[in-house]
């Protein structure tokens, strides 16, 4: 009796813990498994993405810059597929037979690398337009398996501002890895706006659980959507880009290579952002952007870079307005000091030349005739005074006041590729000359040469310090964002360090360079009714013509708009970077330009440094 009881007890565990480990598997399958949790509703329930519209640009006008337009991907549940009429499905979505089966090559490699589930919807093929989606939706219930998921794309609503703006793409797969938000074949901001505010403007995504045959069509809310989630749409974003000049600034650099930069100097927004060439933003959206893309960034003229950020070059004499206020500051330059110049700067068998001009010259006027010989003698006194133990140490007093000007390193725009141009130290100089150097060595510097290097963005910026009298806040361009605060940082008043009343020579200068008599250099730059102060630059360029600079503030007192213009290969100043500065800052104040200006804005627009170099 014992040993029947024995049998049976033995039995009754083995039963016990065969359904034990059963519902433990079901457990572990259901909870822990969500592709099998859901693959036996997988008949009669889809999970179908919402996903939600981007938000919407405006311009600080309130014009619409971008919005959004509806197309459709088709989806697949590869463990639904049945066999199909491959010819009939490639005719309804325009596919031939070869990339047809270049697409299920791709979708098994996809599974047995894991980044898709045969159990859950993926991307089959991307972005139906309306037409398109209309013939295969008839025709969608003979192919189980597939199925169609609205989204959209953006519409830019003019064909400029691409640096700007940027642009939409397929999120790669290191993107993935860093933000659990975002799925295979999810839309991200690549570049400019786009990329910068992404958080702000992709919104969140939702859910819809719908109810389908066996033949993959839809019959309703599963659960009548008790189990759903909306979408939750991106937040409109006015920048405080003024598209109307950024359209001009486009127009006048047409054919041009380098760019425009102009700033609202009480704010630190930025009213235009040019870089030429340019491109057209549309050229990058949806199934064209893989044509388009390649032949962009192949371009010779290089159309994808955008000069005005990530460009960095010699500030030439632009930069003697910044050396002079150091000079001042630091008790080596007055107002009154004067400096002869015989058609440039002699010393110990080196030269620096310079154009004829009156001679001699005080402060304001070195402005105004931008003479050379009168900052090489400014830089050595600065360098060689006499308070500092060495050079080392007063150029490294030098280099902090830049800067404090902003240069040197990024100014923190909010665009994520700004580059930080350079401004040396005194160890790169005891690198490079073993400690053997002095003010002589490096004299270029004194006129905005050598290995100064700054971008147009930073140009505007210091317009922008000088036009603000000794102060400057973080350059950038976004104004608002719909029921959020935008950055503390772009509130914050960076301090130069250079004491107000040393900028009204300089400002003076500036105005002379303009309004003054002969010898001035960038009377053409004189607007009716305009107080427009400015100042020429000419970069010397070892690989052709030199490239022309100009970069101003107006009005005088009370400015409303700081400039910086950089014409690669445009020669002196006054040609190419005056004219074009002058006539964004008339038609940004005015709105128009005067009838008597009007030569130079026809020869402005028709202006052609690419084709013609070109022809030679």
């Amino acid at each position: 009796m014992g040993g029947i009881n024995n049998r049976t007890l033995l039995i009754g565990a083995i039963m016990v813990s065969l359904g034990l480990i059963y519902i433990a598997k079901l457990f572990i399958l259901q909870v822990y498994d969500p592709s099998y949790k859901f693959s036996a509703e997988s008949n009669t329930r889809r999970e179908v993405t919402q996903y939600p519209s981007r938000g919407l640009v405006y311009d600080r006008n309130g014009k619409l810059l971008v919005s959004n337009q509806a197309v459709y991907d088709v989806m697949v549940v590869p463990r639904d597929i049945v066999p199909f009429d491959s010819l009939d499905f490639c005719e309804s979505l325009d596919l031939t037979i070869e990339q047809l089966r270049e697409r299920f090559v791709q979708m098994r490699q996809d599974i047995r690398s894991r980044k898709i589930s045969t159990y859950k919807p993926s991307v089959f093929l991307k972005q139906l337009s309306a037409e398109q989606y209309g013939s295969f939706q008839e025709k969608l219930y003979k192919f189980k398996g597939f199925f169609v998921q609205g989204r959209t794309l953006r519409k830019y609503e003019y064909p400029m501002a691409a640096h700007v703006l940027g642009y939409v793409g397929e999120i790669s797969e290191n993107q993935l890895k860093k933000d659990a938000y975002y799925s295979q074949g999810d839309y991200v901001g690549i570049s400019g706006i786009e990329q910068t505010y992404e958080t702000e403007l992709r919104g969140k995504k939702g859910v819809k659980y719908m109810l389908v045959d066996v033949h993959g069509r839809e019959k309703g809310a599963f659960k009548e959507g008790r189990q759903d989630t909306a979408a939750i749409a991106g937040k409109n974003i006015t920048l405080s880009l003024d598209i109307d000049l950024q359209k001009y600034g486009e127009e006048l650099m047409q054919n041009k290579i380098g760019s425009i930069v102009a700033i609202e100097p009480s704010s630190g927004e930025i009213l235009a952002l040019v870089s030429a060439p340019n491109y057209d933003p549309s050229l990058l959206i949806g199934r064209d952007r893989s044509e388009n893309f390649p032949i962009l960034l192949t371009d010779s003229l290089k159309p994808l870079l955008n000069r005005a950020i990530q460009s960095a070059y010699p500030p030439g004499s632009t930069f003697k307005t910044i050396n002079a206020l150091i000079g001042l500051q630091e008790g080596t330059l007055k107002p009154y000091t004067t400096h002869e110049c015989f058609m440039g700067y002699f010393a110990r068998g080196l030269s620096v030349g310079c154009h004829y001009h009156d001679s001699p010259l005080d402060l304001s006027q070195s402005i105004q005739a931008s003479c050379n010989a009168y900052y090489c003698y400014e830089f050595r006194d600065m360098l060689d005074n006499p308070k500092y133990k060495n050079i080392q140490e007063s150029f490294n007093v030098w280099k902090d006041y830049l800067v404090k000007f902003g240069l040197g390193y990024r100014l923190g725009a909010d665009f994520r590729n700004e580059v930080r141009g350079f401004v040396p130290n005194a160890d790169y100089f005891d690198r490079v000359y073993r400690k053997s150097w002095n003010s002589l060595t490096v004299i270029s510097l004194s006129i905005g040469q050598g290995e100064l290097l700054t971008t147009p963005l930073q140009m505007a910026n210091m317009a922008a310090t000088i036009a603000n009298r000794g102060h400057y806040l973080t350059p950038h361009i976004i104004k608002e964002i719909e029921e959020s605060k935008i950055d503390d940082s772009f509130a914050e008043i960076h301090e130069t360090g250079i004491d107000a009343q040393h900028y009204t020579p300089i400002v003076n200068g500036m105005e002379m360079a303009v309004w003054g008599g002969a010898g001035s250099t960038a009377r053409i730059a004189q607007i009716p009714g305009i107080r427009i102060c400015g100042k020429t630059g000419t970069a010397q360029n070892p690989h052709g013509d030199d490239h022309s600079i100009f970069m101003a503030f107006a009005p005088k007192d009370d400015p409303k708009i700081a400039i910086a213009v950089y014409v690669e290969n445009g020669g002196f100043g006054a040609r190419w970077g005056a004219p074009i500065a002058s006539l964004m800052v008339e038609k940004y104040l005015t709105d128009s330009i005067h009838t008597s200006r009007q030569w130079i804005e026809k020869r402005m627009l028709e202006g052609d440094l690419i084709n013609a170099k070109q022809e030679l």
